[in-house]
């Protein structure tokens, strides 16, 4: 006897296998059990989703059904609720059911076999290191902290933690744990931070407070930095129920939690929630789905929420779905917020990147043993090589940017495609051996800084560990700067243990970071955002300095003095103004009003369809016949007046690794005719990709919800 199985497979979107296939098997298996399967010649790894319907693909013909090759026996299914989330997510972003859920899926165990997994089983699920001692003391509440804990104790679905930078919102995140993991034996927790270095800090955090009473494996980490051997180790020890508390990035959003109670999105504002390649989703946007799926809690927190969480959390009279938690002090009697100061750069000397009040100000910390860190987002040495005979620039051959003057190896390097060359010893045009840079990254700024302070000394009382005399130390955090592993590491304890006077970086170290030496904190060159023509430029700028601003002053002791400078050619921008009254709410209000106005999200809701070809052309064209054929096929489809689509434009990188690069907007008041629309339009999409406009073209994809337009 044998029985049908429907079973997703890893295939794209775009492909005519993207649904589930029917495979016979000798024996039944529940929905979620994990099965290896042929795909045409090779064999892959399979989710047993749901009773097979109505065949398709293989099972059009039941002559041509495939046996399984093996079933993963030795593992629990999938819950119902982790398949509903990722169907969901599928259907959302547009993606094919199969492409999602086994991206979830840790990459080794997409190429274990039965026996290799029972022995991996065998072995131990989580880290068995462990410091012994007892859990360590949680410090006293304030009653900020405590009024935020009873608020989202009393919440039943998701909540919104705006509480300002140093205010102490893990401490508010890991009180949350303990009374979830002390309330239920078996009860999950779910932390998300959007980056992998803000990772390693928190987890230490996790561990010596839950470590020693939960156990050595109660606590795992889960991102794309990890190991192959490592992630499956966390992710079967999450599955089994073994691991409480899961820290990770936006891929943890899917990690299989069986007994999920809560979830914490930490800088719920951050960019890096949403995944760029592939399926385009919002971890933060899916973990308040998975919430209300699980009946787990939520809790999103962010000193600069952004405009969508801080408009939901609006309150429930004015129409409102978070509630929202606010801690406006920081930690500490005395503690307090640095002091803004603009510097109207128009009245410094011409060219100057460090203005004399500013450089001043870093001598006077640097005097008083204290850190400052300047912020510039920009690395290498200068973002263009010029001819000043010719007007020649270091250009990439390859993409619609300049390829960036790294000095440290002496080369021109793409930071799109990754295409790189020596620096020419003359023009590659006209010969002339005169070339010069041209803008300043973090690599240029920190030769600068060294040159200026050159003379400067630290007074031996202030620091004995450092000779007396010591000249000043000047560090660079930034992506060229912590290539190697472990060096992120080892430069974050530098400036810790306050071996680094001067700290020069990214936004690497502009977000998430607990510095307590650090007492001043500089933004050079922060105009370019105001002028951009993507409206969320103002929100991210806006929360970038902010949390800039956060890294100073974090020592309660120190707080009083500490400094936030704005190096500014618009002193006057309503955007300073409210950052040097720390005014979120005004800032917030100001930039809702203005999208109010434009109809702009989160008053409407918007999808990009994205095009690559060699050709500009043949990109453009082929938005352009997908927007007719709409037109033409989908008029009477409910909601379809309140759709509108706009011309196909090139994207604003134009062209990528010798691919061009078109988009086209589509924009709809109604989230429902939005997503009926982008269901009823995908099968249009594939036949014109199929059809003459597709010829040449290389690929074409869907992002909803996009954060650049």
């Amino acid at each position: 006897m044998s029985f049908l199985l429907s079973v997703l497979v890893p295939t794209p979107a775009h492909s005519q296998l993207s649904g589930p296939l029917s495979y016979r098997s000798a024996f039944d298996l529940p929905p979620g059990s994990l099965v290896r399967v042929p795909l045409g010649r090779r064999e892959t790894l399979g989710v047993v989703w749901d009773r097979p319907g109505t065949e398709q693909g293989l099972a059009s013909d039941p002559e041509k059904l495939r046996d399984i090759a093996s079933a993963l026996t030795g593992l629990p299914a999938l819950t119902p609720n982790w398949r509903r989330l990722v169907a969901f997510a599928a259907a959302y972003y547009q993606r094919s059911p199969g492409e999602v859920a086994l991206a979830a899926l840790p990459p080794q165990l997409r190429e274990l076999s039965e026996q290799q997994l029972q022995r991996r089983l065998k072995r131990p699920l989580a880290r068995t290191e462990l410091a012994q001692g007892s859990a360590s003391e949680a410090p006293a509440l304030s009653v900020e902290q405590q009024a935020a804990i009873d608020g989202f104790g009393r919440c039943a679905g998701t909540s919104l933690l705006f509480g300002a930078t140093g205010s102490g919102k893990t401490e508010v995140y890991l009180h949350c744990v303990q009374e979830l993991l002390l309330r239920d034996a078996q009860a999950q927790a779910l932390v998300m931070v959007p980056e992998i270095n803000l990772t390693p800090q928190l987890e230490k955090r996790f561990v010596e407070r839950f470590g020693p009473v939960f156990g050595a494996q109660s606590v795992v980490a889960m991102h794309s930095g990890m190991g192959h051997p490592q992630r499956l180790r966390n992710w079967l020890a999450a599955h089994s129920g073994v691991a409480r508390i899961v820290l990770g990035t936006r891929m943890a959003v899917f990690a299989s939690l069986p007994h999920l109670q809560l979830i914490v999105v930490d800088e719920e504002h951050d960019p890096s929630y949403k995944q760029q390649e592939g399926a385009r989703y919002s971890a933060r946007d899916l973990a308040v789905y998975r919430g209300r799926l699980e009946n787990a809690r939520v809790m999103l927190g962010s000193a600069t929420p952004s405009l969508e969480s801080w408009h939901h959390s609006r309150s429930a009279e004015q129409g409102g779905r978070y509630a929202r938690l606010g801690m406006p002090s920081r930690i500490g009697t005395h503690a307090q917020l640095p002091q803004v100061r603009k510097v109207d750069m128009n009245q410094q000397p011409k060219r100057a990147v460090i203005s004399p009040p500013l450089l001043a100000a870093i001598r006077q910390r640097i005097a008083a043993g204290e850190q400052s860190l300047v912020f510039l987002n920009r690395r290498g040495y200068a973002p263009v090589l010029q001819c000043g005979s010719c007007d020649w620039k270091s250009s990439c051959p390859h993409c619609s940017a300049f390829r960036v003057f790294h000095k440290a190896d002496r080369s021109l390097r793409c930071h799109h495609c990754g295409y790189a060359e020596a620096v020419p010893r003359a023009c590659p045009q006209c010969g002339d051996l005169d070339l010069a840079t041209v803008g300043r990254g973090t690599e240029r700024l920190q030769e600068h800084l060294a040159e200026l302070l050159a003379e400067v000394r630290r007074p031996h009382s202030v620091s004995p560990a450092r000779p007396e005399g010591d000249p000043v130390r000047i560090a660079r955090i930034d992506a060229d700067s912590t290539r190697l592993s472990g060096s992120l590491q080892l430069q974050l304890a530098q400036v810790h243990s306050g071996e680094v006077d001067v700290l020069v970086g990214t936004q690497m170290i502009a977000k998430g970071h607990d510095f307590r030496r650090i007492t001043l904190v500089a933004a050079i060159n922060p105009d370019g955002a105001l002028f951009s023509s993507d409206f969320r430029a103002p929100e991210r700028l806006f929360s970038l300095l902010m949390q800039a601003a956060g890294r100073a002053g974090r020592d309660a002791d120190i707080s009083g003095q500490s400094e936030m400078w704005i190096q500014t050619f618009q002193p006057q921008h309503p955007l300073f103004e409210a950052l040097k009254r720390h005014d979120y709410p005004a800032f917030a209000a100001q930039q809702l009003g203005e999208r109010e106005r434009a109809g702009l999200p989160p008053f409407s809701f918007q999808a990009l369809l994205r095009a690559e070809a060699r050709q500009q052309n043949v990109a453009q064209g082929f938005l352009a016949a997908a927007s007719a054929a709409a037109g033409e096929q989908l008029t009477q489809l409910p909601g379809f007046d309140l759709v509108m689509l706009y011309p196909a434009v090139p994207m604003e990188m134009q062209r990528v690794a010798n691919v061009e690069r078109a988009q086209m907007l589509i924009e709809s008041s109604s989230r429902t005719a939005l997503q009926g629309f982008l269901a009823a339009w995908h099968p249009v999409l594939q036949s014109t990709r199929r059809g003459a406009a597709g010829r040449g073209l290389l690929r074409w994809a869907v992002d909803v919800d996009p954060l650049a337009i």
